[in-house]
C-alpha cells in the first residue's frame, strides 16, 4: 500500500508541470530524402543510378566529367512503383524528354548541333526505397561526335555556351577517310576553310515507329530523311536529283537513347573524292551540282 501510494503522489502535479508534456512542443518535420542540386559540376563519370554515397559537387572551373542542367521528379504510377523506372519504359522517354528540352535551354541552343552528350541518372534503388524520385538531367562534352568520342574533362561551365555563334563545340566539316572496301574509316573534323570532303547540315527526326537501323532499308530510310536536310541546308531541290548532288552521312544516338525515344538522327552531306574549302550552307545548285558520272 505504501508503494502504491507514492506512485501516486507521483503523478501528480506541480507548480512547474502542468502535467501535458507536448503541448508547447513544435511538430516534427517530416522525412526527406537527399535531392541533388541542378546547375552542379561533377568529378565522376555519369552513372545510370546515383547513390547519396557517389554524389558531390565541384566548382566548374575546376576539371570536371558532368553538370547537372536540371533536377526532375517523377510522379503518377512511376513515383508508386517499388523500383526507378525502366530504360524504354513510358516514364523514362518521358524524363529523358524533359532533359532533352532542359538541356536545350541550358546550353542556350539545340544540344545535338553540337559534341555534347546528355543522359539520366535515376537514384539508386535503395534510395527509391527510401523515397527519392528525383532524376537529374547531365550533360557532357565529347572529343567527337562521329569518331566514337570519349568524355572530355573540361573547365567551364556548359551553361550558354551555345549562346553564340561560333562556339568550338559546333559540329561543322570533316575529312572522311574510307577503308579498302569503300565504308567510312574515320570522320575526324576538319576547319571548314581547310580541304573537306563533308559537312554537318543539321538533325532528322526519325518516325517514332522507325527501327533502330541495323539494314539496309532501314538505312535507306534514314538517307532518305537526311538528304532533305541537307537540300534544306545547301538550298537545292529536294528531288529524284538531290542523289547525283551529294552522299549523305546519317548518324542516330546508340541504342540505348534510341529506346528511351531519341530518334534524332544527325545528317552531314558527303562528296567523296572532292576538296571543298568552305561551307556549303545556303550556297544554291551552283554550289552543289548535279554530277550524273
Amino acid at each position: 500500500m505504501t508503494v502504491a501510494v507514492l506512485l501516486a503522489a507521483g503523478c501528480g502535479g506541480s507548480g512547474d508541470i502542468d502535467g501535458d508534456l507536448t503541448n508547447n512542443w513544435g511538430a516534427m518535420a517530416a522525412a526527406t530524402s537527399f535531392v541533388p542540386v541542378a546547375g552542379t559540376c561533377h568529378l565522376s563519370n555519369f552513372a545510370v543510378s546515383g547513390p547519396r554515397s557517389t554524389y558531390e559537387e565541384a566548382d566548374c572551373e575546376v576539371l570536371h566529367r558532368t553538370e547537372t542542367v536540371f533536377v526532375g521528379a517523377y510522379t503518377g504510377a512511376a513515383a508508386e512503383s517499388g523500383e526507378p523506372p525502366a530504360e524504354s519504359s513510358s516514364a523514362a522517354k518521358a524524363a529523358y524528354r524533359t532533359c532533352d528540352d532542359k538541356t536545350t535551354e541550358y546550353v542556350g541552343g539545340p544540344w545535338r548541333n553540337a559534341r555534347l552528350w546528355i543522359g539520366v541518372t535515376d537514384p539508386s534503388p535503395a534510395a527509391w526505397s527510401g523515397g527519392a524520385r528525383w532524376f537529374r538531367c547531365e550533360v557532357v562534352e565529347l572529343d567527337s561526335i562521329e569518331d566514337d568520342g570519349a568524355l572530355v574533362q573540361r573547365k567551364g561551365t556548359l551553361r550558354n555556351a551555345l549562346s553564340t555563334e561560333g562556339s568550338d563545340l559546333e559540329l561543322g566539316c570533316y575529312a572522311i577517310g574510307l577503308d579498302g572496301g569503300g565504308a567510312i574509316k574515320t570522320m575526324p573534323a576538319a576547319g571548314c576553310a581547310e580541304k573537306h570532303n563533308a559537312e554537318f547540315a543539321g538533325v532528322w527526326e526519325a518516325p517514332a515507329e522507325a527501327a533502330y537501323p541495323k539494314r539496309d532499308a532501314t538505312w535507306d530510310e534514314f538517307h532518305d530523311g537526311c538528304r532533305t536536310v541537307v537540300a534544306k541546308y545547301v538550298d537545292v531541290p529536294d528531288d529524284a536529283d538531290l542523289r547525283y548532288r551529294t552522299g549523305v552521312v546519317s548518324l542516330p544516338g546508340n541504342a540505348d537513347v534510341w529506346a528511351q525515344g531519341d530518334h534524332s538522327v544527325r545528317c552531314y552531306l558527303w562528296l567523296d573524292g572532292a576538296e571543298l574549302t568552305s561551307s556549303l550552307e545556303g550556297k544554291g545548285p551552283k554550289a552543289l551540282p548535279v554530277q550524273y558520272k
